[in-house]
């Protein structure tokens, strides 16, 4: 049987890793004003799948970042939605 962390263990995870995907997107447009070297999109979509995926769409959103580049949005949405799903059956088979 696979060891199943503590909800705090958990949670603070989530949290650490939102905070990485947020500050890997702030990081990522900072560089793209200034011109510089960028983060790689598959750097951003590794973080949004460990669990950043509420960090990456703040920092879409807050930071106007990554909004109309589109097969970059169709896989972040496409992890947002296998998380969901994941999420979900979780839940079922807890029920």
């Amino acid at each position: 049987m696979v060891p199943v962390p503590a909800p705090s263990n958990l949670l603070l995870g989530l949290a650490l890793v939102n905070v990485a995907a947020f500050a890997a997107f702030a990081l990522d447009k900072a560089r793209a004003v200034a011109g510089a070297r960028r983060t790689a999109e598959a750097w951003l979509l590794l973080l949004a799948a460990l669990g950043g995926t509420i960090g990456a769409y703040a920092a879409r959103r807050l930071l106007r970042h990554k909004t109309r580049k589109q097969p970059f949005v169709r896989r972040l949405h496409t992890i947002a939605e296998m998380q969901l799903a994941a999420a979900l059956a979780v839940l079922w088979l807890m029920r």
